[in-house]
Formats: C-alpha cells, sequence, structure tokens
C-alpha cells in the first residue's frame, strides 16, 4: 500500500533541539511559516529569560555558526541542534564596548572571538553599523600598539568583515595603507598571521581603491622577493604573489615590463616557484604566467613597418648567419650588393634579385621581400625576435636546418620561414597570449619560470621538433596542415605531463615522435569512432540498446554525484580565496549533503552538516538565469558558464548556488540532479558518452557480421506459396 503523502501543515514544521551552556536542551516544533522572533520569545520563557529580544539561534556545527535569520532559516532540517545566544546587535554592543574600555588581555581575547564572528554576514553587519571597522582600523594604525595579539587578531577581523563586500575599499584612508605597507616591508617583526593580513588588504585596495598609487609606490619588488624567500608560510606566499598580480595588472606597460624584466632573474623565479604549491598558489603562479606572457601580446599583434630599420636588420641576420660560408662564392658586385651598396629599397631585399634565392632558401613565402611574410596578426613581428633568437643562440641547429631544408632536391624541403612563422602563431593561441587569466584555471607551467626568456627557448625547442616531424612524415608543402595538427598535438600533451624546466618539456616531447603520435590517434579514433552505418537492421538495434546506453550514463552521473566534488566559494559573482565546500549525494540518491571543507580533504557524509532531500528540488537553474549570476559585476562568460543553481519546493525564494570547476564537473551534476528529477539529461558531455558508448555497443553486437554485407534495407518478404498442404516423404 502506497504511503499518504506528509500533509502540507506538517511539512513545515521540523523537529529540532535547542542547546544553551549550563541547561537542559530543549526539544521543539518549529513551524517555519511562524517568524522567528515568536519562537525565540518562546524558548526564551522556558529558560525564564526575560529580554527575549537579546537573543537570537545559531547553528551549531564545527563548520556553521552562522546566525539563523528569516533568509537562512530553511537550512534547518528536522534533527538540528542549535543554541541559544545573544542576538548580533547584542555581541556587537558587547565587542564594541570591551574594545573602547577593556584591559589589553580582554581586548585580545575578544579580538580572537570577533575573527570567528565577523565571518558571519549578519554578525558583520551589525558590528559595522555600529562603528565597528573605524574602532579597528584605529587599533591597526596605532604604531604605539606592542601587543602583539591585538594586533593579529584587529587585522585578522578586518580582512573577514570587508570579505562580505558591504563597505567600499576607499573607507580606509592612507594611514591604514602606510600602516600594512609597513607591517608588510618589515614582515620579520611581526607575527606571521599580521603577514598574511596585511598582503591580503594591499591586494584588496591594489584592485579597488583608488590608493593603489601609494602600494606601487612603496611596496618594492625587492621587497616582496625578500619575503618569498625568506618566509615559509604558503598563505603569506600566495598573498604575496596575489598581491604581485594585482601591481602588475593595475600597472602601466613600461610598468608591467619592468616587474617582468625584474621576477626574470633567476633569484626571483627561483623564489616564487620553491617550498611546494598548493592550489591556490598554483592559481596565483599561472596568473602570473599569463600576465608575463601577455606582454609578447604587443609584439604579436605588430605588422612589420615598411620603416622599420630593425627588422629589416633582423631579416638581414638570418641570411648572413645561415649563408655566410657563401660569401666567398660571391662575385665583387654580388659582394657589393650583399652589403647593402645596390638596389632598390635597401630593405631587406625589396626588389633586391641578387639575395631573393637566398630568401628562397630560408623559406619565405615572398622571396622578394621576405618583410610581407610578417604582415599578418598573429603572430607580426614576434615572430621574427624568435626566428632570430634561434639564429643567434642555437646558430648550429639554425644553419643545419635551413642548409638541410634549403639543398634538397626532392620536394620534402620544409620552409623554414614560413613554417616558424606558423609555429609561433600556434604557441601564441596554445598558451592563450593575449587573453585575460581565466577565473578558476590552474594550467600553471613551471617550466615558464626556469628562463630569463621562457617562450624564445621555448620556441626553440618546438622548431627543432617541427622539422624532426616534417623529416618523419616525408611532408610536402600540400602536406603543410597536417604537419601542424600532429606539432600542435606533440606540444599540447607533453604540456599536459607539466615537466619541470625547459629540458625536462625538450626530452618529453621527444619522445612524442609522428609514429607515436599516429598510433595514439589510432587507439583514440578506434574508441570514439561513431557507427555511420544507415542500414535499417543498424537503425532499430540502436533504437533497442539506447535505453540501456542511457541508463548506463544515468548510474555513471549518480555515481560521480555519490562521489562528491569541491567547489569554490563565490561572492557576488567573485572567487572568495582559500573558501570551498563539498557535495555529495547520498548513496540511497535521496539527499544531497553539503557543507564547508579545506581543499586538501574529503569530507564524508557524517561530517556535511547540511542535507538537500532530493523531494524538496523544484527545479535547476542554469547559466544566467542563477540568482547569483544576476549580481556578478563583469558577467565573465566563463564563470557564468559553469554556474547552476537549485530551487526548493518548500522555499521560493530559496536556492543552493554552484559554480563548477570546470566544464566536465558541470555538465556530470546538471546530468546527475536531472536523472534525480526524472528529467532528460541533456549537456553536450552526455551527448559524446551516449554516442562513444552506443557507436562500442553497436561494434561489439556487430563482431560475427564482419565481412557480411549488411544491406540499407532488409530484404523483402516472399509471397505467400499457393497451399501449405506440403507433403515429406521418408
Amino acid at each position: 500500500m502506497i504511503p499518504k503523502k506528509m500533509t502540507v501543515r506538517d511539512a513545515h514544521i521540523v523537529k529540532i533541539a535547542v542547546e544553551r551552556e549550563n541547561h537542559m536542551a530543549q526539544l521543539i516544533n518549529l513551524d517555519q511559516r511562524h517568524p522567528l522572533a515568536s519562537k525565540i520569545q518562546e524558548i526564551c520563557n522556558g529558560w525564564s529569560i526575560s529580554d527575549h529580544q537579546n537573543y537570537a539561534l545559531q547553528f551549531c556545527e564545527t563548520n556553521n555558526m552562522k546566525y539563523v535569520t528569516e533568509k537562512n532559516r530553511n537550512e534547518i532540517k528536522n534533527g538540528s541542534v542549535l543554541r541559544l545566544q545573544y542576538s548580533p546587535s547584542k555581541t556587537a554592543s558587547d565587542a564594541l564596548e570591551t574594545l573602547i574600555n577593556g584591559s589589553a588581555q580582554d581586548k585580545a581575547q575578544r579580538l580572537k572571538e570577533l575573527t570567528s564572528l565577523s565571518m558571519d554576514h549578519t554578525f558583520a553587519l551589525e558590528f559595522i553599523k555600529e562603528k565597528g571597522l573605524d574602532i579597528l582600523i584605529k587599533m591597526i594604525e596605532d604604531v604605539n600598539q606592542k601587543d602583539e595579539e591585538i594586533l593579529k587578531y584587529s587585522l585578522a577581523s578586518f580582512v573577514e568583515l570587508m570579505e562580505h563586500g558591504t563597505v567600499s575599499w576607499e573607507v580606509p584612508e592612507n594611514s591604514f595603507v602606510a600602516r600594512n605597507i609597513e607591517i608588510v616591508r618589515n614582515f620579520q617583526k611581526y607575527p606571521t598571521k599580521c603577514g598574511e593580513s596585511a598582503l591580503s588588504n594591499l591586494e584588496n585596495i591594489v584592485q579597488s581603491s583608488s590608493k593603489y598609487v601609494l602600494v606601487a609606490e612603496d611596496i618594492k619588488l625587492q621587497d616582496l622577493l625578500r619575503l618569498l624567500q625568506e618566509v615559509n608560510s604558503p598563505v603569506m606566499r600566495q598573498n604575496a604573489i596575489a598581491l604581485l598580480n594585482a601591481l602588475f595588472m593595475k600597472a602601466e606597460e613600461p610598468r608591467k615590463r619592468t616587474i617582468a624584466h625584474t621576477i626574470s632573474a633567476k633569484q626571483y623565479r627561483l623564489a616564487l616557484i620553491g617550498n611546494g604549491l598548493s592550489t591556490e598558489m598554483t592559481h596565483q603562479l599561472y596568473v602570473l604566467q599569463t600576465l608575463t606572457l601577455g606582454l609578447l601580446e604587443k609584439r604579436m599583434r605588430m605588422k612589420m613597418n615598411a620603416q622599420d630599420q630593425d627588422a629589416h636588420e633582423k631579416i638581414k641576420e638570418l641570411r648572413r648567419i645561415a649563408f655566410d660560408d657563401y660569401a666567398g662564392t660571391l662575385s665583387l658586385n654580388d659582394e657589393h650588393i650583399r652589403r647593402g651598396g645596390s638596389g632598390s629599397g635597401g630593405g631587406s631585399g625589396g626588389g633586391n634579385v641578387n639575395f631573393s634565392q637566398y630568401y628562397k632558401k630560408l623559406g619565405f613565402k615572398c622571396d622578394i621581400n621576405p618583410a610581407q611574410d610578417f604582415i599578418e596578426t598573429p603572430p607580426g613581428i614576434l615572430a621574427l625576435d624568435c626566428m632570430v633568437y634561434f639564429a643567434r643562440n642555437y646558430t648550429q641547429q639554425y644553419t643545419k636546418i635551413v642548409h638541410e631544408n634549403s639543398c634538397r632536391a626532392d620536394e620534402h624541403e620544409c620552409p623554414f620561414g614560413r613554417t616558424s612563422i606558423e609555429l609561433v602563431k600556434v604557441l601564441c593561441d596554445i598558451l592563450r597570449i593575449g587573453e585575460p587569466p581565466a577565473e578558476q584555471s590552474g594550467d600553471f607551467q613551471p617550466m615558464f619560470f626556469t628562463h630569463d626568456l621562457p617562450f624564445e627557448e621555448f620556441f626553440c625547442i618546438c622548431v627543432i621538433t617541427l622539422n624532426r616531424t616534417w623529416k618523419d612524415m616525408r611532408a610536402t608543402a600540400e602536406d603543410f596542415q597536417k604537419v601542424f595538427s600532429v606539432v600542435r598535438e606533440q606540444i599540447q600533451r607533453t604540456l599536459k605531463l607539466r615537466p619541470e624546466n625547459l629540458e625536462d618539456f625538450r626530452s618529453k616531447i621527444a619522445l612524442l615522435t609522428y609514429q607515436q603520435i599516429t598510433t595514439l590517434r589510432q587507439q583514440e579514433r578506434t574508441s570514439k569512432e561513431e557507427c555511420d552505418s544507415t542500414a535499417s537492421a543498424i537503425v532499430k538495434l540502436k533504437e533497442k540498446i539506447s535505453p540501456q546506453i542511457v541508463e548506463i550514463i544515468k548510474q555513471q552521473r549518480l555515481s560521480f554525484l555519490v562521489e562528491g566534488t569541491r567547489f569554490s566559494k563565490y561572492l557576488r559573482g567573485t572567487r572568495t580565496k582559500d573558501k570551498f565546500w563539498y557535495a555529495r549525494l547520498s548513496p540511497n540518491h535521496k539527499v544531497i549533503h553539503y557543507g564547508d571543507c579545506d581543499e586538501k580533504n574529503i569530507p564524508t557524509l557524517e561530517e556535511l552538516p547540511k542535507k538537500l532531500p532530493i523531494i524538496d528540488i523544484k527545479q535547476l537553474l542554469e547559466g544566467k538565469e542563477c540568482p547569483h549570476m544576476k549580481e556578478t559585476r563583469t558577467r565573465k562568460s566563463q564563470t557564468v558558464n559553469l554556474a547552476f543553481s537549485i530551487t526548493f519546493e518548500s522555499m521560493d525564494h530559496s536556492t543552493l548556488d554552484f559554480v563548477a570547476p570546470d566544464e566536465s564537473v558541470f555538465n556530470y551534476w546538471t546530468d546527475g540532479i536531472n536523472a534525480l528529477l526524472g528529467q532528460e539529461m541533456c549537456s553536450k558531455q552526455k551527448k559524446e558518452d551516449f554516442d562513444t558508448l552506443l557507436s562500442m555497443e553497436i561494434k561489439l553486437r556487430l563482431l560475427d557480421t564482419e565481412g557480411v554485407d549488411i544491406s540499407k534495407d532488409p530484404p523483402p518478404i516472399p509471397e505467400d506459396p499457393e497451399n501449405y498442404d506440403f507433403c515429406f516423404e521418408s
């Protein structure tokens, strides 16, 4: 017999326990439709408390100590344990009284408590409303403050209060900025926590305040270098790099180049990538990597100017280095021309027929005037810079490549000029030069912090690989794009291995020969190849097994949800550093458990305090429809495309908001939730998985038909016989 559904009245009532220090807990029924204030008054009456207006309910889980409000009361579930505490306004008032009139010891203790309390949005609003932020600023600015505990906790409390985004970073005065700068520059004199908070404050000031000029003027790169070299705190190191990134992004072009040149020094590079890498540290280094490589964008988008004498000289230098041995065979007239004594144009060879043969051997498309080859952007003049760097620093390999290909009698020569220009274009695309750093990406490549000129060295390794692959493929000019598809794959596959330095990259890419790439491609093609047969029998077979394939995908998605995922926290569409939460589906697929976590440990179901019954889910929202994306100021497409929200059946204005770390996690979670709701899974990943699994299943079932011609249409059914009076003689 099917049990009756719970009545509407009972659905709004949750059974909870309310604790109070040194008192027996009360077991009560909380009706979610009634105001909290009336229920708090009722609870206070049970303990004979007269000033009920000074009390509030608070969650008491280890990772959830928030005050219960009308907005978050839907988080209270059956069996929840709450605590009766002084209200946020009363607590804020008491805290301010202690900070103003208390002893040093009392102040330190109250500030320590304030560090935790400030994480709660409700308390933070009350504390800020009572001018508590101004008192904290004065305590931080007080240079005569000798109590390190007071300074440490006042800074930490300030950071937490500002994290809520309710106060502009324009509020702190110059004296506050100067105090934080002084703490950073003299970090040895202060506790590590002071340095961590001061660096975080300065980063936010640089990003969000007009006072960033003070930071840019007074924080020297040498100060940050010294800090990175001497400090072991991972948080302080990553905050220092975050500040460096903020200064980099705010700086003008000349200042950016100065910063990039300074941090390219060996001592700085070693300080940046030393002492282990956490998730946040990897992201900050990825941002710095993107910003430094982004300085190449100007050259990448710059066409070669006919008046650019330096560029013309570089083209001549390429010719001189490659064909210097041939100088003695030139006639006096040729020698005169080679030195630029003749000619129409005086440039890199415009109209100079005598040198066109050498530019042709160098592999330029326009051998009469090679400058024309550098008009396309990208890669623009950056390609010429890389080619000259290779010729100057790897002269032997350069001349070998040019001479080997220019002296070939067949059509298999690899044109150095044309292929080098295309290679730089490919490298810029792979490294996304000119694009802003991604919000969550951790595509950090340590090798770009192991050389003064990492991109140029990267090109040199890749151009040698390109020449080797061209020979392995016995390619001709017609195979140009085929060769580059292989080379691109070689580079991308090697980068996925995260080589530690350029030599490591060199050795790893050397193993990925054309033959190896072909083998890998064949294996992948076999596993992903779709069944392109249109025979009606195959179509019917597909229709028959499709529901089974969908069920397999559904079970995989649900298994992924049961395993759970760590998500980054977002505030107004912006990712919050070092703040994570975890969500996972219960094994019986009836409840989603979630709660705060750190970046290393995977919490169990019991460690996740919050629960969302699947039966309470009303709808799944994606992208711009999500409420936490509607407040996003910048509307970054990457973040918006990875956002999704769950709305609840019982609370119309409440949602559980997610921002997936990547597209794969987004697809798995949205498919899984749709499956739980009995709706169709409609992600791009589901379609790819479905096609792959269906293709594999069809191939397995057709193994026995190998060599048999399956007609597109079924054979016709024979006509009925004249009669059915068949006789068989024994």
